[in-house]
């Protein structure tokens, strides 16, 4: 049993944003939006037909050419993801034993266009079309899977279904693994669910939005509000055991994964205060931190006004009336489902080493919600301590506390 801090010393993603940190962080701090015509499929029958995609990315040119044909495009972009978070760690081959690293991840929906592409062969050509690797490529499991079998972690793995909140649980859960006496484990999350099918099954939810506006579909806490625009993509971190870094010399530390916890929202129509203050609250007694430490809210941002409204409440309920900067740095990517928290999780910790909050695009804060939400423009500030929020389809509430290392 570990007593040390949870660390992040590597960080790797793949938004619509940026593939990598750097033109990730670059395209975030100026606000730069990437939400647009669905290219993927053709949308032109759907209600809705923008989305958040990631343009230029081809797997061939950074994974070997016998995996591409086995994975779907969530799995490839876990695994580039996982490399650069290695990378970016600085670990040797060898450094950390195999039996130490594991692995968890979150997803929302799995491998939604290889399960879509096998389908059409299936009902068009007949059984023996199909590929065999459809047989894992669609699970939940299989990113991962395939990120132990690529970078030779035989540790704990594991795999967290929440919708958006499930970005957060996987680290969390990642955090208990640390605990129980693993060195390293990565975690994080990741969706590409656009194609026809993943679109129906988001258009199923109710809450997409309608607009053919790219700069005004997707405006959480604007009186304006309609629904959300869905995206791809997500984040790959590496938890380490603070020990664990000393014992290897580890030089990279982004911040500490200090403060954790999640609620359920109650049934419907019960009367009953949301989850999600009770959340905040208990990630914040988690890591010991009273509100007036926390210097900047990564919120949810559904963009359905009755979710706005309960989690600007939430935060108002915990923090004051404008007590906190709140920012929903997603308005330029759309709601990337399992891989949106774990998104928020880099861009509190890169917030934390340039003293910049990043904005929320595109929209003006509605007069109804009493919080100090960053639009327009970044902000310059001093960044030590984060919250991360992610509320997930079903009434999932998660919340984590992130502090920078000295």
């Amino acid at each position: 049993m570990s007593s040390g801090r949870t660390l992040i010393t590597g960080i790797g993603v793949a938004s619509p944003t940026g593939m990598g940190v750097e033109d990730f962080w670059a395209a975030t701090r100026i606000g730069k939006n990437a939400i647009g015509p669905v290219t993927r499929f053709d949308a032109s029958s759907f209600p809705a037909r923008l989305a958040g995609e990631i343009h230029g990315f081809e797997a061939a040119d950074h994974l070997p050419g016998r995996l591409v044909p086995q994975t779907d495009r969530v799995t490839q972009l876990a695994l580039i993801a996982t490399d650069c978070a290695f990378t970016d760690a600085r670990i040797a081959p060898g450094e950390v034993h195999p039996c130490d690293m594991g692995v968890v991840t979150a997803a929302g929906s799995g491998g939604f266009e290889f399960g879509e592409r096998e389908l059409r062969k299936l009902w068009g050509q007949g059984a023996k079309h199909v590929s065999a690797y459809q047989s894992f490529a669609w699970f939940y499991a299989v990113n991962s899977g395939q990120i132990s079998v690529r970078n030779d972690l035989r540790g704990p793995t594991g795999v967290l279904v929440g919708d958006q909140a499930g970005g957060l649980d996987a680290l969390a859960h990642a955090r208990r693994r640390l605990r129980k006496g693993s060195r390293l484990i990565a975690t994080g999350g990741f969706d590409a669910s656009i194609c026809s099918l993943g679109w129906a099954a988001h258009l199923a939810g109710g809450s997409v939005s309608f607009s053919d506006e790219p700069e005004r579909a997707y405006l959480p806490f604007d009186e304006a509000a309609s629904g959300y625009v869905p995206g791809e993509g997500g984040a790959m971190v590496l938890l380490e055991d603070e020990h664990s870094v000393r014992a290897r010399d580890g030089r990279t530390v982004y911040g500490e994964f200090a403060g954790y916890a999640a609620t359920l929202d109650p049934r419907p129509g019960s009367g009953r205060e949301p989850g999600l203050r009770r959340a905040i609250e208990g990630a914040l007694a988690d890591a010991g931190c009273h509100p007036a430490e926390v210097d900047v809210v990564f919120a949810d941002g559904a963009g359905v006004p009755r979710l706005d409204r309960e989690e600007a409440e939430a935060i108002t309920a915990v923090f004051g009336p404008r007590g906190v900067p709140v920012t929903v740095p997603k308005t330029m990517t759309g709601r990337l489902s399992a891989g949106g928290a774990p998104v928020d999780v880099v861009c509190a910790v890169l917030a934390m080493r340039e003293g910049l909050i990043p904005p929320t695009t595109n929209v003006e804060l509605s007069p109804a919600h009493d919080i100090d939400l960053v639009t327009g423009r970044s902000r310059t500030a001093s960044v030590r301590t984060a919250l991360v929020l992610a509320r997930g389809h079903g009434g999932f509430n998660s919340a984590a506390l992130l502090r920078a290392v000295d």
